[in-house]
């Protein structure tokens, strides 16, 4: 199977202001992170707030160089610190924030925000743009009569499946979802897994999925990182990593990970009962 995306080694170093007559000092985010991608397959990047995992995200999505080591993709090696990045290389790899509410452009019509990325990225014509967005609205379960309205007229759901749309209207390879479901509700959560496991079926997407949520990460992903303090700690095939996990921060996740089944809801309360 082809790699899409492969890390070795990636630092990331930031310097922090000493003051006026302080000495600025080098704080360094990652450390040595290496991980690799099969085309068409799920990375979930499993820590705790400021574990690093952002710090990759900006990274991988060529917003922000790293330090030191190598990141290929698709065969190409990534270098943003020396020279912006080709316009081919930046339309394969697109990423989907958290916040549906903050990620979309309150005062631009959803129709005009998916044709926007064609306009920036593709010679196609006014008539193509606009198809292509009717089409893209209908993948991510929306109807043509959503493409004049504005963003404050959805809920976080269909802004989130706006968000996803307006990622894939430059057919990326790559999809970096930082968090794409936590400020959903349950159910919400479990439509938008759903879209995101049919579109990468039809689009051959390979995914880098961020999350601290560990049953969602269950559900998507091939393989699990888990980072800590800038560092990858567990690297494996998703029933590896859940089976027998062998780092103790990664047994410490899954220990104080809420179980929802019938059979641990019992358990609780018969420990409470027993207290």
């Amino acid at each position: 199977m082809k790699m899409m995306l492969e890390a070795k080694g990636l630092t990331r170093d930031y310097v922090s202001g000493g003051g006026l007559f302080g000495r600025a000092k080098s704080v360094r985010a990652l450390h040595g992170i290496s991980f690799a991608v099969e085309e068409g397959k799920t990375l979930a990047i499993v820590g705790e707030s400021g574990c690093g995992k952002s710090t990759l995200a900006r990274i991988i999505t060529l917003i922000d160089p790293a330090s030191g080591g190598t990141l290929t993709m698709d065969g190409q090696a990534v270098d943003v610190s020396r020279a912006s990045p080709p316009r081919d290389l930046r339309r394969k790899v697109q990423i989907v924030f958290q916040n549906p509410y903050g990620s979309l452009n309150p005062r631009q019509k959803v129709g005009d925000m998916l044709m926007e990325q064609l306009y920036l990225n593709t010679d196609h014509t006014a008539e193509e743009r606009r198809a292509e967005a009717y089409a893209m609205l209908a993948k991510v379960g929306l109807k043509r009569e959503h493409f004049n309205r504005y963003p404050h007229m959805f809920s976080g759901g269909q802004r989130q499946r706006l968000a996803i749309a307006r990622a894939l209207m430059v057919r990326p390879k790559i999809l970096v979802l930082d968090e794409p479901v936590s400020a959903l509700d349950l159910s919400v959560q479990a439509q938008v897994l759903n879209l995101l496991a049919d579109l990468q079926d039809e689009f051959g997407l390979t995914y880098v999925f961020i999350s601290h949520d560990l049953s969602v990460v269950k559900y998507i992903a091939d393989t699990v990182m888990v980072m800590f303090k800038g560092e990858v700690v567990e690297y494996g095939p998703r029933e590896e990593v859940f089976a027998n996990p062998q780092h103790d921060y990664t047994r410490m996740l899954f220990a104080a990970t809420p179980r929802a089944d019938v059979e641990s809801i019992r358990a609780r309360l018969e420990r409470k009962r027993a207290a």
